[in-house]
């Protein structure tokens, strides 16, 4: 419930360390976020998160908490919508270009655990073992055709194969994929 994720973001804020790394991370690029730069509400989408690149400079997180299953899938949810906006804050991105927000979900995908081996296995993807890049290209698709100016058949896996191999080997603010 709200209460709930309420509380689990609060200790991703104050103890995660991949959480607290990129909100440093993205105060030295200059958009520095707290607290408040993650909204807790109700989402009609299927998603845990998402981010909201209209809400200020910085953008802001929201977070579904009637999406999110625990802990650990809240603080890499918020992991996952970080990297968006700290690529929002590094460069420019046009969001309703389909390759442009590839390489962000592709990033984000990549760096946030989204494709490690157990979260395969939680949504049954067995098959998917030791195929983290079909993850994450998966992943990143399914994500891009969301996006109202990419949901034609087949634009979404297009693009991220366009984005695929410059976004993936880009992994700032990390040295390596962590």
């Amino acid at each position: 419930g709200l209460e709930e994720a309420e509380r689990w973001k609060e200790k991703a804020i104050k103890r995660s360390p991949i959480v607290k790394f990129m909100m440093e991370h993205m105060a030295k690029r200059g958009c520095p976020v707290d607290e408040s730069f993650f909204h807790v509400r109700h989402c009609d989408e299927k998603v845990g998160g998402g981010f909201d690149e209209s809400a200020s400079r910085q953008g802001g997180v929201v977070l579904c908490h009637n999406h999110l299953r625990n802990y650990s899938h809240t603080e890499m949810t918020m992991t996952h919508e970080l990297i968006h906006a700290y690529d929002h804050c590094r460069a420019y991105v046009d969001w309703s270009n389909c390759v442009h927000h590839a390489c962000s979900e592709i990033r984000a995908a990549n760096l946030s655990g989204d494709c490690k081996w157990w979260q395969e296995v939680l949504r049954g993807n067995v098959a998917f073992l030791g195929q983290g890049r079909a993850c994450i290209k998966r992943r990143a698709a399914l994500s891009v055709s969301m996006n109202p100016a990419c949901s034609a058949p087949g634009v979404a896996e297009e693009a991220v194969e366009k984005a695929f191999e410059r976004c993936y080997a880009d992994t700032s603010p990390f040295d390596r994929v962590p």
